[in-house]
């Protein structure tokens, strides 16, 4: 039996990079899983049948997390298609950098919407059905750059940097329902995203992490099945930085 056996996990924005990392790990733990995405539905239906060849249930949901009707819709259509929801995951994001004297208003709403105010929205609709429960596990996906913040990205540190606050408030709020919630800070993370950047760049980065590494999504994947599990059934209100130690 995996670590996840008999609960129901909702990761959005789950088909590519870190996200689609953690839903098939939490697929080999055991766990059903639900997932949304925002337009790539051949992705969604190659990750449903890799999960489905785990030995679990899984369904894509096309959403876009900033819709807060839409994400209360979504979460009424995966509790009555799974039975419950032990587990969600914040992780729909996207990035629109530029540095703050040149950054136009779409780019900042974009980037807030999209980050921070789809995990309220998502939060919002799933906190009732955790507290009947008397459980639930939150996990917003944050970044060090939450934490330190960055130059040109003001709209995506403020998001990120949102999530904790958000977090922090949830897990005291919560908390006596049996939820709890936390965050995970990547770093220097191998996806599509990073992949933008010239090599030149990605060296530089490297450079700057002690482990002399960038880190996959499988990395952040391990630290989601550490917060979703009972291994961590005393950890709440809590930043976990998966960074190879660039945020030390």
């Amino acid at each position: 039996m995996g670590m996840l056996t008999g609960k129901v996990a909702l990761v959005t924005g789950a088909t590519r990079g870190i996200g689609r990392a953690i839903a098939l790990k939490y697929a080999s733990e055991g766990a059903d899983v639900a997932f949304t995405y925002r337009s790539q539905h051949e992705a969604a239906e190659s990750l449903v049948k890799e999960i489905e060849a785990l030995g679990v249930k899984a369904k894509g949901f096309a959403s876009d997390a900033a819709d807060y009707e839409g994400a209360h819709e979504i979460v009424s259509q995966v509790h009555k298609e799974f039975g419950r929801i032990d587990i969600l995951v914040n992780n729909a994001g996207i990035t629109r950098d530029g540095l703050m004297m040149r950054m136009d208003e779409a780019q900042w709403d974009s980037v807030i919407d999209t980050n921070l105010k789809s995990a309220f929205n998502f939060i919002h609709a799933c906190t009732p059905i955790m507290a009947r429960q008397r459980g639930g596990s939150i996990i917003s996906m944050s970044s060090v750059v939450g934490i330190s913040g960055n130059a040109g990205q003001c709209n995506y540190s403020a998001s990120k940097a949102g999530l904790i606050g958000l977090t922090k408030s949830i897990a005291k709020e919560m908390g006596s329902r049996g939820i709890r919630a936390n965050c995970i800070a990547p770093g220097f993370i191998a996806t599509d995203m990073t992949g933008a950047l010239s090599e030149e760049v990605r060296k530089e980065w490297e450079k700057q992490i002690p482990l002399r590494r960038g880190g996959t999504p499988e990395d952040v994947a391990n630290v989601a099945v550490f917060l979703a599990s009972e291994l961590s059934a005393y950890v709440t209100g809590q930043v976990i930085s998966c960074c190879g130690g660039m945020n030390c």
